[in-house]
């Protein structure tokens, strides 16, 4: 389909463009117009001429709500890359002038907030004309935007093999069995899996890109575990592992972080730890941004540099209060 932008002599502005663009996005022309800062005469009044002058209706109303008509989801399509454009062309204006200036849109897996921070921070101290918008959900909240490329770059440790994506590791994932320290496991030197897959097993919730390894790697061992409580946080997970409730299987990560002091334990199980990676990934024709290319290249050049004595001093205390 040919792209829907005006022909040449067409009256339209980047404005009303902008204005159409958060219509779309938001579904609401009263919303757009709180998140412009206009009157939603104005806003309508905008999405009115831009419609004449592509000589077709981009909404249509079904009862209270709106719907992009086809033209108009091209139209909308067509926005995102006339913004993504110009945004690259400014921070490139920027880099040329010798300093990086832009927006970072970055979306990561849940786990990943007990890390990321601590790699953001020196990077926004290193470019402070960097405005940065984090989005954290479970991985299938995270491909979904991937799929949409609603952000710059995407941190997952399970990237999906159905897109064309380019993903590149730079920092270890394993994922280790734990138990809450008062556990009679937790006197054994070396436990089967079998043995550990028989306890009262704490998961994730389905869509949790954990949860999918762990379930993986016990089938690939031909066991099949079954969830006696999903939970839907790390944080959670630690507590009622702490409290009793059961065993899991999670990210070290999130030990390392933040850890219990010394009511979870780390099993010897069998097959233990899982190693993994953590990705950096972003669709596989897309051209990055200085600004995100800039954070790419920090994540593989200094990601471990920046981690390491946080989660060499983590290991080393929760290896102490196991004792």
């Amino acid at each position: 389909m040919s792209r829907p932008f005006p022909r040449p002599g067409m009256h339209v502005t980047l404005r009303q463009l902008r204005v159409f663009e958060t219509v779309a996005r938001l579904g609401s022309f009263t919303r757009a117009a709180e998140e412009l800062f206009l009157s939603q005469p104005t806003v309508s009044m905008q999405v009115k001429q831009l419609a004449e002058a592509v000589e077709q209706p981009l909404f249509e109303q079904v009862g209270k709500k709106i719907y992009l008509t086809e033209i108009g989801e091209e139209l909308q399509r067509t926005c995102r890359e006339v913004f993504e454009a110009w945004a690259r062309f400014e921070m490139t204006a920027a880099d040329l002038k010798g300093m990086k200036k832009g927006r970072l849109r970055i979306a990561c897996a849940t786990t990943a907030k007990y890390f990321l921070p601590r790699l953001l921070g020196p990077f926004c101290e290193r470019f402070p004309g960097i405005d940065v918008r984090l989005e954290i959900g479970n991985r299938e909240v995270i491909i979904d935007r991937l799929a949409r490329n609603d952000d710059d770059l995407y941190i997952l440790g399970n990237p999906p093999q159905q897109f064309d994506i380019a993903m590149h590791p730079f920092l270890d994932n394993a994922l280790v069995a734990v138990a809450p320290s008062h556990h009679p496991l937790c006197r054994e030197k070396h436990i089967p899996l079998a043995a550990f897959a028989r306890e009262r097993m704490l998961l994730r919730e389905r869509g949790s890109g954990t949860r999918m390894v762990t379930e993986k790697f016990f089938r690939d061992h031909g066991i099949e575990i079954t969830a006696k409580m999903e939970i839907g946080s790390n944080e959670a997970i630690k507590q009622a592992v702490a409290g009793g409730l059961g065993v899991s299987v999670m990210p070290h990560h999130a030990l390392l972080m933040e850890p219990m002091g010394g009511e979870v334990t780390v099993l010897p199980v069998e097959g233990f730890p899982i190693e993994r990676s953590w990705y950096v990934v972003y669709p596989g024709n897309k051209q990055l941004s200085v600004v995100a290319q800039a954070f790419f290249d920090y994540l593989q050049n200094e990601a471990r540099r920046h981690l390491g004595p946080a989660i060499t001093a983590a290991a080393a205390q929760l290896a102490g209060g196991s004792q």
